[in-house]
């Protein structure tokens, strides 16, 4: 990505519509209702051959309070302070607003790069609107229709000279993300670091949780800055918002959801699409922090989104957040900690961290549990470990014996990391219980030390196995012998 651009206007002129456009996905709330977008958004915008990013802002108000409204003006400003370009938008069919000149006003001081789009000015009816744009005094305006893709050619002739001046200072700083690790990889037992957070592949974690558990104050307390809006309103996130910051000396991206209510409570349009964009995010993450309100922790919502998270395959790290108003902490902490294990037996051991988002008690605790889940998340065991520890387990505890002929587990491979998955082969796989599988699963949570992290356990009979794959477990002479052996005739 070369530069960063921000789209913004008063609010209803088509910003969020033409962010999608962009990005080539519906990633942005879009509704006629003004004032959807809260939140920055950023998002990977394709533009022909251009590659940038595109950040979706909250309409431009005329209010400067502590309303939210005037929070939501105070970003839009911050996102036209660090954008390298701004493309501000305005409505062809109603025509250049006395807040549309004002807000012109803003940019000129606080960005040097702006490029004036009226939108929604196809046919005659935005003729009007795109001749007073170039009233604003910012150069020559653009005619677009983010609705039917219109103008984007133009678009792309203005902001084409302008790549140039960034493409070198974002190369350094854009990370790789999705990062898959090699299968045949070399199994010598060596500890592989390449999964390590980096400024190019900065550590993907998404905090989710119900509404008003403290969410954006969290986010805003690990980014050191008001980025995103909080408040005593429950729901002000609305998008799944990510931003990259270094924490504690860590690269991260973070990303911020919107709250998730229960499913009969999700009634407005709106809310329905903001739960579908948290839930997005937790499989853009690596690591997903569940946010719990100490008021009321694991209620049936919580549950149900730590499930959807070990469910994603995530390394999950629950946080109790407002732990500076709680008086009885030792026997909360131990009611905490029973209600955990009883409650999500499948996160067994993942951490619980007690945190105040408000005063930054618990920050260092729940840095250090991010990294450490990230590490397991990314553990990888020889394989000669394994079938040591599959012996052991077998003879401890044999698998049954269904009809009288006991299943046999033969061999043990680790075939992926992130989060870590082993192949089992063995005879009549789909006879194996599922009490026997969560055996075996605790079984390599408590030997290899792979707490909280989901495990994933395949089994595959002798007759299942790809003939290629065969061969690399064979030892180099019973291959010689096996290439040796005479063909037919």
């Amino acid at each position: 990505m070369s530069f960063t651009l921000a789209i913004v206007g008063r609010p209803n002129v088509g910003k969020s519509t033409l962010f999608n456009r962009l990005v080539g996905k519906k990633l942005a709330l879009v509704d006629d209702q003004p004032g959807v977008t809260r939140d920055l958004r950023e998002g990977d915008a394709r533009l022909f051959d251009l590659r940038f990013t595109v950040i979706d802002t909250a309409g431009l108000e005329e209010v400067t309070d502590d309303s939210l409204q005037g929070r939501m003006r105070r970003l839009t400003e911050r996102a036209v302070e660090l954008a390298d370009i701004c493309l501000f938008l305005v409505d062809g069919r109603v025509g250049i607003t006395p807040s549309d000149e004002t807000f012109a006003e803003i940019l000129r001081k606080k960005n040097a790069r702006v490029i004036v789009g009226v939108n929604k000015a196809e046919g005659r009816a935005g003729e009007g609107g795109f001749l007073e744009a170039y009233s604003l005094g910012l150069g020559e305006p653009l005619r677009l229709s983010a609705e039917h893709g219109e103008g984007m050619d133009d678009l792309y002739d203005v902001l084409r000279p302008l790549e140039g001046e960034f493409a070198e200072r974002e190369a350094e700083i854009t990370p790789v993300t999705d990062l898959d690790i090699p299968e045949d990889s070399e199994d010598d037992g060596t500890e592989d670091e390449s999964w390590r957070p980096s400024a190019q592949k900065p550590l993907q974690i998404a905090v989710i949780g119900r509404p008003n558990a403290g969410k954006s104050t969290l986010v805003n307390r690990i980014l050191g800055q008001d980025r995103m809006l909080t408040g005593p309103e429950a729901g002000i996130t609305r998008d799944a918002i990510s931003v990259k910051a270094d924490w504690m000396g860590t690269p991260v991206r973070i990303w911020d959801t919107a709250g998730m209510r229960k499913k009969a409570r999700v009634t407005e349009k709106l809310e329905k699409l903001s739960v579908a964009d948290g839930l997005r995010a937790v499989r853009f993450a690596e690591v997903v922090v569940v946010l719990l309100d100490n008021d009321i922790p694991f209620e049936t919502q919580d549950l149900r989104i730590a499930d959807f998270a070990e469910t994603e395959g995530r390394a999950v790290v629950i946080a109790v957040n407002k732990w500076d108003l709680e008086e009885e902490r030792q026997e909360k902490l131990a009611d905490l900690k029973e209600m955990f294990e009883r409650l999500l037996p499948q996160l067994r051991g993942a951490p619980l961290i007690t945190v105040s988002a408000k005063t930054g008690r618990g920050m260092d605790r729940l840095h250090e549990a991010i990294l450490r889940a990230h590490a397991v998340w990314n553990r990888r065991v020889p394989t000669n470990r394994l079938n040591t520890w599959l012996s052991a387990m077998t003879e401890a505890h044999p698998p049954p014996a269904p009809g009288g002929h006991r299943i046999k587990l033969r061999y043990i491979t680790q075939a992926k990391t992130r989060p870590p998955g082993f192949v089992i082969k063995c005879s009549r796989p789909d006879e194996l219980p599922d009490s026997y599988k969560r055996y075996l699963v605790n079984g390599l949570r408590d030997h290899f030390d792979m707490p909280g992290t989901p495990i994933r356990l395949f089994l595959r009979g002798q007759g299942d196995q790809n003939p290629w794959k065969v061969r690399k477990f064979h030892t180099p002479s019973r291959l010689r012998k096996h290439l040796d052996k005479p063909g037919p005739g």
